[in-house]
């Protein structure tokens, strides 16, 4: 059995997540207070910025593929 994703929607999908995650926490109130659930902002951008490395590492084993082909 394969697995279903390909390195291609990895690569998509880790990018789409980081925009959502970046963009989420711009906009982010300080004054977010008025319900229960506290989101950590500096958090969120680091996991943002981790998932981002992981894209670009992504995009360069792409690159090193086209550059030299098995």
């Amino acid at each position: 059995m394969s697995f279903p994703l390909s390195f291609w929607d990895i690569s998509l999908w880790l990018a789409i997540t980081v925009v959502i995650l970046l963009i989420t926490s711009e906009m982010l109130s300080p004054y977010y207070g008025k319900i229960n659930i506290h989101i950590s902002r500096k958090k969120l951008r680091n996991v943002a910025l981790g998932l981002s490395i992981l894209f670009l590492a992504t995009v360069v084993i792409r690159i090193i593929n086209i550059l030299f082909p098995p």
